[in-house]
């Protein structure tokens, strides 16, 4: 059983979203203000949350950048739910690390489905062990990641990516299989998400981002040796 706190101010939804992760086996906490998610985030210690950007109090965006600013919450996997549907406002969730985005109206069993692929991946990267390669060290237990030495500041979903690409730095990994293994998708679908997300990782790695190499018309790779190029 997994714990999901939902965030959500219209009762009918909460209730709509509860029961049907209650069928899948999962423990819900429902909250209807923005100012309760952080202190109801560390209290709980919830597995995952789903969390809509417009509430009473204090708004979704800026509840969930309180969560990822604090080392107790930040690796807590979040879907936002939400009535806006402007492209701008998919992008700015999903660069500030969200782990999905789902618009109202929507299919609660579609938002079971993409918890239950979330808290899988979720689960299957707590229970692995490190990997080092040259000066990057992935520490898959502690969600930590250092190059020479030094952390860099990963969210839950661009350390997943990043875990992926490492793991053979021979292999050249297409869009859909990045996709299926770090959003769960399981078709090619057609979404900016990861290009979004390599180009923040990119950004985060600083002059290191050059190893993550774009092969164009295919997908990624991780290589080691100082690569000539890399796509945009």
């Amino acid at each position: 059983m997994s714990k999901i706190l939902v965030v959500d101010d219209e009762p009918d939804i909460s209730e709509l979203i509860s029961l049907h992760l209650m069928r899948e086996g999962h423990e819900c906490i429902c909250i209807t203000n923005g100012l309760e998610v952080m202190p109801t985030a560390l209290a709980q210690a919830p597995d995952l949350i789903v969390l809509d950007l417009m509430l009473p109090g204090q708004d979704g965006m800026s509840a969930f950048k309180r969560l990822r600013a604090d080392t107790r919450t930040r690796s807590i996997p979040v879907i936002m739910l939400t009535a806006k549907t402007q492209t701008t406002d998919r992008i700015n969730g999903l660069e500030l690390g969200a782990d999905d985005y789902l618009t109202k109206p929507f299919s609660p069993r579609e938002l079971a489905l993409r918890i239950t692929a979330i808290l899988r991946r979720t689960k299957k990267v707590t229970h692995v062990s490190e990997v080092k390669t040259g000066d990057f060290h992935l520490d898959r237990k502690n969600m930590k990641f250092f190059h020479k030495g030094q952390p860099i500041d990963l969210t839950t979903t661009e350390f997943k990516l990043l875990a992926v690409l490492m793991e053979n730095t021979s292999a050249v990994h297409t869009r859909s299989e990045l996709l299926r293994e770090v959003w769960g998708y399981s078709d090619d679908v057609a979404t900016r998400t990861l290009d979004t997300h390599i180009k923040r990782l990119r950004e985060k790695l600083g002059e290191a981002g050059r190893h993550v190499v774009t092969v164009r018309g295919t997908g990624y790779q991780f290589v080691m040796e100082s690569p000539s190029a890399v796509a945009a």
